[in-house]
């Protein structure tokens, strides 16, 4: 039976239709997927589905980060975070689209939530300049949080500081996690 949903994860993976997968392991051992958590079970998500548009945008990636470079070098300055860390983490996010819409709910450049969004002021995810300065903010926040450990900032902006703090301040052992900081780490460092 564990080989079927292997099978099931892998081929969910290598799919072109995206979906967001959800595990969750019974009191009896038996692990279940599924892209539709029940209410009432416990659930990890272990791959998110990039925003909708992520293909879209990723052809006008050399546009678009020209556009939104200015606001993105400004909060650099102002929150005293690499310019080039805030272009990684965008491109990872949403490919620069400011109309990003992720499976989860998040939006905008940097895919804000919108608990998060709340927290950094943030009154319209779409907005290109609020969407960043309340990203980058997060990001800040974050750094402080973790001590400038930049994997478990990255970490925590995909996870959220929750999951790290879980996991004994490491990064959590979710495949979507681990590979969203080996890419933006990848970015950062190219």
């Amino acid at each position: 039976m564990r080989k079927c949903w292997i099978i099931l994860v892998i081929a969910l993976v290598s799919s072109s239709v995206y979906a967001d997968v959800y595990k969750r392991t019974a009191a009896d051992g038996r692990i279940y997927y599924t892209d539709t958590p029940i209410k009432g079970f416990k659930y990890k998500r272990i791959i998110r589905t990039k925003p909708k548009g992520y293909a879209r945008a990723y052809k006008n990636l050399a546009k678009n980060k020209k556009k939104y470079t200015p606001l993105i070098a400004k909060a650099a300055v102002k929150y005293q975070i690499d310019e080039k860390l805030l272009h990684a983490v965008i491109q990872t996010e949403s490919a620069y689209d400011e109309k990003a819409v992720s499976s989860a709910g998040a939006v905008g450049l940097m895919q804000l939530m919108p608990g998060t969004a709340k927290r950094y002021g943030v009154s319209n995810r779409k907005n290109a300049t609020q969407n960043i300065e309340g990203g980058t903010r997060y990001l800040k926040d974050l750094f402080k949080l973790f001590n400038s450990n930049l994997e478990l900032v990255l970490a925590s902006y995909n996870a959220g500081e929750g999951a790290v703090k879980k996991y004994n301040n490491t990064i959590p052992p979710y495949p979507e996690t681990r590979n969203y900081v080996r890419k933006v780490m990848r970015l950062y460092k190219s």
